[in-house]
């Protein structure tokens, strides 16, 4: 799908999307065009908060070529100068699909959850508390780690966006990603998140490698593509 994706082209697509507002709404399923090889079940958006259990850590080491410890090896790395420390999810079901939202504040935008890493805070923590506070997710354990950063440039006009909202002014983003396994049901996801932070999603879906890179915006896709590709052989 090109970026410039409208809301129509997004409704009638073969999978099936929560909605959140502020108050519940009917279901409404739309139909199917034609027997497509996706499907996604709906599940109604919990408006309630999520008090979920601890997360889920595997007792299984990274798959990837940095050895596993205490903390994560990305804790002593640092980012490249000028780009803001950010964690990534890559979050998949037993299907192999990969959970995307889209963006509130950005119309026609999907993307994987990811966010800001506290001051001297640890990657791994960061990415397991975005991941509750941007979904409700708590059940999850953590298949593997890409082991260096990737960065991607803001264009001219979110840098300055981004200036006024986070009080400093930054190239880009500088990610430590993550791949998560979900161990849950999908009623578990909320999208008000844990109720610590404002939301920023408005719906959801499972969805394959492919739609991911397509429904992200353009800055974004040179990293989703390196990042599925090296988790590739959890999500083929």
């Amino acid at each position: 799908m090109a970026l410039s994706l409208s809301r129509l082209v997004l409704l009638s697509s073969p999978f099936l999307l929560h909605h959140h507002s502020p108050t519940p709404t009917p279901t409404l399923l739309l139909p199917l065009p034609k027997p497509s090889l996706l499907s996604f079940p709906y599940y109604p958006l919990q408006l309630t908060k999520f008090t979920g259990l601890p997360l889920l850590l595997s007792k299984k080491p990274f798959i990837c070529s940095v050895q596993p410890s205490s903390s994560s090896s990305s804790a002593m790395e640092a980012p490249p100068e000028g780009y803001r420390r950010n964690v990534g999810i890559c979050l998949i079901n037993d299907s192999k699909k990969i959970f995307a939202a889209s963006r509130l504040d950005i119309p026609n935008s999907w993307q994987m959850p990811q966010g800001g890493i506290d001051e001297g805070e640890d990657p791994r923590s960061a990415a397991i508390r975005e991941l509750r506070e941007e979904t409700g997710v708590s059940s999850a354990e953590i298949l593997a780690e890409v082991p260096h950063w990737l960065t991607y440039d803001f264009p001219p006009e979110v840098r300055e966006k981004l200036r006024q909202q986070w009080g400093g002014d930054w190239k880009g983003q500088a990610q430590k990603w993550f791949l998560f396994k979900f161990t849950g049901k999908d009623e578990e996801v909320n999208l008000l998140g844990d109720g610590t932070e404002k939301a920023e999603f408005g719906e959801w879906s499972w969805l394959l490698a492919e739609q991911i890179i397509d429904l992200a915006v353009d800055f974004k896709k040179p990293v989703y593509k390196e990042v599925l590709a090296f988790f590739a052989p959890y999500i083929r």
